[in-house]
């Protein structure tokens, strides 16, 4: 299979793959407006992460924010009026970004935030979608939707509720504070926390870990998770033993095996 060519459909979102092919970056452009996201970057998102499905090589998306001030801090207000104030512009605004958040969580494969600086708003949207959150000590995270009057979506709210929990999903929609990232983490929104100058060396820890796991298992694992947070009656329990199935009847599983028994390190290609 030919190599796919990952190109962002605007300057306003970078995109690269790491020299082993394995970790593809998607990074919000926008640092003179902290990465406030603009329709154009929400645009971007969904054809990169449609490629991305078909990579064989990909185990890992990473989204982050350029420079140090910002990972996500909201929406872009310089379009607030264009985009928000008129019903039809408003149901527009939302679809587009209701695609890009539920194309960021129902991506077969691992995503990771990595977040520094203010993650707010449609940040923490962004963050809540992707399946690992690391953050380093000057992290910021907020939910304004209260002090701006907006409505907030079901799913953004199920996604906050399914992290933290009820009681502190209602602390932190309700008075729009802000939290650090040691909060943030104490409270489950984010999984790590690191200093600014070990944010790097922790997210090449994840990505060493993801291309030297076994892919199909790591998938097939996401995608029960999926299914264990859906109300009981929804669960599609065969859904899963297949998934299961896939697992122990893949080329990896018996690489795996071998691995062990040769006391070597596996090799796996998510056949």
């Amino acid at each position: 299979m030919e190599k796919i060519h990952y190109q962002s459909t605007t300057d306003r979102v970078k995109v690269w793959l790491d020299a082993d092919n394995t970790t593809l970056h998607i990074q919000f452009n926008n640092p003179e407006r902290h990465n406030a996201l603009s329709v154009d970057m929400w645009e971007a998102v969904t054809p990169l992460l449609s490629q991305a499905e078909l990579d064989q090589d990909i185990r890992l998306v990473v989204f982050s924010g350029a420079g140090d001030k910002a990972f996500v801090s909201g929406a872009d207000i310089t379009q607030f009026e264009d985009m928000r104030a008129a019903k039809e512009a408003v149901a527009r605004y939302e679809t587009m970004a209701e695609q890009a958040l539920m194309g960021i969580y129902n991506f077969s494969k691992p995503t990771l935030a990595l977040i520094r600086g203010y993650c707010i708003g449609g940040g923490v949207n962004v963050a809540m979608s992707c399946d690992i959150r690391i953050a380093s000590d000057d992290a910021v995270f907020s939910i304004p939707a209260a002090r701006l009057g907006l409505g907030y979506r079901y799913s953004a709210l199920k996604n906050l509720v399914d992290l933290v929990g009820p009681a502190i999903a209602k602390d932190l929609f309700f008075t729009a504070r802000r939290i650090d990232a040691q909060e943030a983490k104490s409270v489950g929104l984010i999984t790590r926390v690191t200093s600014v100058e070990n944010l790097d060396e922790l997210l090449t820890e994840y990505k060493r870990s993801l291309a030297a796991n076994a892919p199909i298992t790591v998938c097939a694992g996401k995608a029960i998770i999926r299914e264990i947070l859906k109300p009981s009656p929804e669960i599609d329990h065969e859904y899963c033993r297949t998934l299961i199935k896939n697992c122990f009847e893949s080329e990896d599983y018996a690489e795996g095996r071998s691995a062990f028994m040769e006391k070597r390190k596996p090799v796996f290609r998510g056949k």
